[in-house]
């Protein structure tokens, strides 16, 4: 693959090129890189098209992963998302393989930085020519940090990764080697450091025409993120506390910022949110919508439904962690009101309105079993649906998403977890290695907590599977749950998939509630990484398969 990659071609960004709204591929095909970078308006498509790379792929991958682990199950039997734990999975027989894809995401930014221009002399007398300077001076920035951001995803799937640094030649296609895990995430930490000074903290003031861009915020959250997989368990088998300590530094020092604001507000789908730091804007679409309303209502087809073990995890108003063998629990159990404020923002329950009207989870109701493709664990999924999104002829209705790759949020939650892996006390402020910790990994979760508008954690007591809970719940199906459970190596732990089967009484209209285990997901170790395919081995020899594959 990387031999393939790098063909001396005069259109070889073109020839990657992906959907994006900056560029007319029928135009853009077979031009040459002189060309390409000959105004600043062509330049600008370049760099688009390397923003591309995460417009295609990052949205498919917050529904569907989530349904490989115990977020959620899918609603269908036939579905490609099974084969993340049916057995089927293999070298020869792949599943959500990326590796193509981000490497030639790399190659495109490899090509943006090798070609892009410092001036251009000739324009110098336009209208905007200074706006247009400043924007230029930043494009090698961003395209870095694309970079290495690309770099991560191959990172978290494949473990041991070549660093594609530049273009390479040919002969260097062909004997270049992957470094593991640690190196490759001390690499892109360090891409990180290079660009976070050099990005500005906003585009507020920036000239038009700059939206959703690259930012100081970005790089840094970036670094934590990296920092953090790299000091887990699954990368950390020695429990290294330095790991633990560099990637808690890393997120307070963007906490240190204050750049972003931890308040009550819509998480996502809103570009404006106070903790929005980076991500994916879409054009207007109805596809996740098409693919998550329930079943019974118009263009529903149910997909991926939120699991009991997901519903579960979410406490009750006061704090207090839900516990279903508790019957004052379960008597709260499917009222939101009752519920962490966050259970009704992320999942529909049996009764919930849509679109004025109650849905029917128990069996035989508007919306669910025998139904085809109806919910088996009696809920929908409710985040990132916008339900004023319309099917009906004639008055079809379809909206801007957006999917956050980060949130302020879960900034905090990586210190937390930082932290307390560091020092093993919930509690602890103090200094290590010349860096002053004064929030403690209990502060910093009961931030997001006070946020979310739920009691607040008092007893530190397994402070580790509430702080984990807490991520689960924070950040339910934003792409987060599939590593954490990795990284943490806790796959055994996440094999039974519960759900709730519901019986309406025909006589007063009760519903009565049943759990059970509704879907297995077995685990295999050597499912902590994905499989290079036999293919990629024998175009590289140099790449190394990893354990168990």
């Amino acid at each position: 693959m990387i031999k393939s990659l790098n063909k001396i071609a005069i259109v070889l960004a073109s020839a990657l090129a992906v959907s994006c709204d900056f560029l007319d591929q029928k135009e853009y095909v077979y031009q040459s890189s002189e060309y390409q970078f000959s105004t600043f308006e062509n330049t600008e498509k370049v760099l688009s098209n390397v923003y591309g790379y995460l417009n295609k792929d990052l949205p498919w991958q917050y529904s569907t992963f989530s349904c490989a682990t115990d977020e959620g199950s899918y609603a269908w039997d036939s579905n490609g998302i099974k084969a993340f734990y049916d057995g089927t999975w293999s070298p020869v027989s792949l599943v959500a393989d990326n590796f193509s894809y981000y490497c030639n995401a790399i190659t495109a930014a490899n090509y943006f930085l090798e070609n892009v221009p410092d001036d251009f002399p000739d324009s110098k007398y336009v209208l905007d020519y200074a706006d247009r300077m400043i924007q230029l001076k930043n494009f090698p920035h961003e395209a870095k940090f694309l970079r290495a951001f690309f770099h991560f995803e191959l990172l978290r799937r494949y473990n041991n990764i070549v660093i594609l640094d530049r273009m390479l030649t040919p002969e260097e296609a062909n004997s270049i080697s992957p470094v593991d895990f640690q190196t490759a995430a001390s690499w892109i930490a360090d891409e990180c450091d290079a660009v976070k000074d050099l990005l500005p903290d906003t585009y507020a003031n920036f000239p038009t025409g700059r939206t959703n861009r690259v930012t100081k915020g970005a790089a840094m959250a970036l670094k934590s993120k990296v920092l953090l997989y790299a000091a887990s368990k699954l990368n950390n088998p020695d429990n290294d506390k330095e790991k633990w300590e560099k990637a808690a530094a890393a997120a307070k020092e963007l906490i240190d910022l204050n750049l972003y604001q931890l308040v009550d507000e819509e998480v996502v789908n809103n570009f404006d949110a106070k903790g929005y730091i980076f991500g994916v804007i879409t054009n207007a679409s109805n596809s996740f919508e098409s693919a998550n309303f329930p079943i019974g209502v118009e263009g529903g087809n149910s997909g991926c439904c939120p699991s009991q073990n997901l519903a579960e995890a979410f406490d009750l108003l006061d704090g207090t962690p839900f516990d279903w063998n508790n019957p004052d629990h379960r008597a709260v159990a499917l009222d939101p009101s009752k519920r962490d404020p966050r259970f009704g923002k992320t999942l529909y329950v049996n009764g919930a309105l849509f679109k004025g009207e109650p849905l029917e989870m128990f069996y035989g109701g508007q919306n669910a079993l025998p139904k085809d493709g109806g919910t088996r664990t009696s809920y929908y999924q409710k985040k990132f649906c916008i339900e004023e999104t319309s099917f009906v002829t004639g008055n079809s209705k379809s909206f801007t998403h957006v999917y956050p790759i980060f949130r302020y949020a879960e900034i905090f939650l990586n210190y937390a977890e930082a932290l307390y892996e560091a020092t093993s006390d919930p509690e602890f402020t103090g200094t290590l290695n010349g860096v002053d910790f004064t929030m403690s990994p209990l502060e910093a979760m009961n931030r997001v907590r006070q946020r979310a508008g739920v009691g607040l954690v008092t007893d530190t007591g397994n402070f580790r599977e509430r702080l984990r809970k807490e991520r689960m719940v924070e950040l339910a199906f934003e792409n987060q749950r599939f590593w954490d459970v990795r990284r943490w190596c806790i796959g055994k732990q996440t094999e039974d998939i519960y759900g709730l089967s519901l019986t309406q009484n025909p006589d007063d209209g009760s519903i009565s509630m049943e759990k059970s285990v509704i879907q297995e997901h077995p685990w295999q170790d050597k499912y902590s990484y994905f499989p290079y395919s036999d293919a990629e081995l024998v175009k590289n020899r140099h790449l190394i398969q990893n354990d168990g594959w």
